[in-house]
């Protein structure tokens, strides 16, 4: 299996930390209002990443975590006279039903920052011991050239940032070293949430809040840290620089950025009035295709979200719909075992399996591997009418199960019969009951000219779509 590592640029064969497990952890939003349909990208990228690792027979240990402090969330509180802790504990809950609804698995733990701040400030006090941070009045920066290897993820060099930041005064900030440095603990506001530390009372920064989160629920050192690329830096950069700082080791050996989300060709921004949220997408559209649509591209390509391609990718979803209600038909109503032209069959749908697996193992193309459902579907229109039940029953576990790696729901739809098809088989029983054979026969005739093949069993009649 070959993963696209953002810190090499290159792809990797995966080797874990661990043999059969997998620490996969994946920032999480900050939950000061509902998650938008960029937050819905890197969830339902790296959580069919998972269910892959999974299918594969591995452990997964998959943290994601919610930043419930930060200065949004102080901002709405302050706005409608709450507690920050309401605002946060209020948008996790709805974040929860959007995830649910896209089928997200929960993580194996969902950590928050605000009860994790005892090992934040342990960390930060090894960080100051270690002399890659200092304090000043109640702030706690990062000495970011005490880590000679600082930008290697972004690939910016250190001189070049410096130079960017030369003339830039930040209010407050007064007190660094150099102009690089970041917070790791930032000093108490007026009417802001705050904990005690060993430099007063305040609250972390950012960064620190995902080094510590990982490194207690996954280890030192986790195989998979994923997210968008607009975490690449500082919000990465700098979370490799402290936790390597911390704890010797490397922080996390393989690297996933999944691309931006565009909106009819531009970027989402409220300014330009193409902000949605996943709570009104799912308004106009189920958000099982929504799912569907974000997979259909390879995770590390900008994706264009509009109407046309999310219809286009209804319609495929439809396909894939359409093709389970048969097999699911066939194999409760079909006859037989495997034949030979079954066996045959089965062969080319292990070769299609084989095709979505070497997809997904070649840094987890989803949109390759979607490809390869298609034709399963296609070879299932042209052959399951022919086919034994068995062949029916084998096609349908098949799909059913690389569709679930999708993160795809293929619920079983109640096939309800039309009024008048009803009626016609109700006339047909009485015609026989009355010993009238030939209407019978003709009803028989016209239900299947119709599409509705009937049969007769000592149950009664079953009926099913040709």
């Amino acid at each position: 299996m070959k993963i696209f590592n953002t810190l090499t640029k290159q792809k990797e064969e995966f080797v874990p930390v661990n043999e059969g497990k997998v620490g996969m952890y994946v920032c999480g939003p900050t939950v000061y209002n509902y998650i938008h349909i960029g937050n819905a990208r890197p969830m339902i990228v790296f959580d069919t990443v998972r269910r892959y690792f999974e299918y594969k027979g591995y452990e997964v240990n998959y943290v994601s975590n919610f930043t419930d402090v930060d200065d949004k969330i102080i901002k709405k509180a302050i706005e409608e006279g709450v507690d920050a802790s309401e605002i946060s504990e209020r948008f996790i809950v709805e974040c929860k039903k959007d995830m649910e609804g896209m089928n997200v698995k929960p993580a194996t733990t969902h950590p928050k920052a605000t009860e994790e701040i005892g090992g934040m400030i342990k960390m930060i006090r090894t960080l100051i011991q270690k002399d890659h941070a200092y304090a000043v009045d109640g702030t706690v920066y990062f000495k970011t050239r005490s880590f000679p290897e600082y930008g290697k993820l972004s690939k910016k060099n250190i001189d070049d940032l410096e130079a960017g930041h030369r003339d830039i005064k930040v209010t407050g900030e007064d007190g660094k070293q150099d102009p690089l440095d970041f917070v790791l603990w930032k000093p108490k506001k007026e009417g802001e949430p705050a904990w005690g530390s060993p430099w007063g009372q305040g609250r972390p920064g950012w960064h620190i809040e995902c080094s510590v989160m990982s490194k207690k629920y996954i280890g030192d050192t986790i195989d998979i840290h994923a997210g968008g690329e607009d975490l690449i830096f500082p919000h990465h950069e700098n979370e490799i620089a402290q936790s390597e700082a911390c704890n010797d080791e490397t922080f996390a050996n393989y690297w996933m950025h999944n691309a931006f989300l565009n909106i009819d060709g531009e970027k989402m921004s409220k300014s330009a009035g193409n902000f949605f949220t996943v709570r009104e997408i799912s308004e106009k559209y189920p958000l099982q295709v929504i799912r569907f649509f974000m997979l259909s591209a390879h995770y590390r390509s900008p994706l264009n979200f509009s109407d046309t391609l999310v219809e286009s990718a209804k319609n495929g979803l439809e396909r894939i719909y359409n093709a389970v209600d048969l097999l699911r038909d066939r194999a409760a109503h079909g006859e037989g075992t495997l034949t030979d032209a079954d066996k045959e069959n089965l062969a080319k749908l292990q070769e299609l399996v084989d095709k979505y697996e070497a997809a997904m193992e070649d840094d987890f193309n989803t949109a390759d591997a979607i490809a390869a459902v298609f034709e399963m579907v296609k070879l299932s229109n042209t052959t399951v009418r022919t086919g034994s039940k068995e062949y029916a029953a084998n096609v349908l576990a098949t799909v059913e199960k690389l569709c679930d790696i999708l993160g795809i729901i293929l619920e079983e739809k109640e096939d309800v019969l039309e009024p008048e098809f009803a009626a016609l088989i109700e006339e047909r029983t009485a015609a026989k009951k009355a010993r009238d054979f030939a209407r019978a026969d003709a009803i028989r005739d016209e239900l299947a000219a119709k599409g509705i093949l009937i049969k007769d069993t000592r149950e009664g009649v079953k009926w099913t779509r040709a």
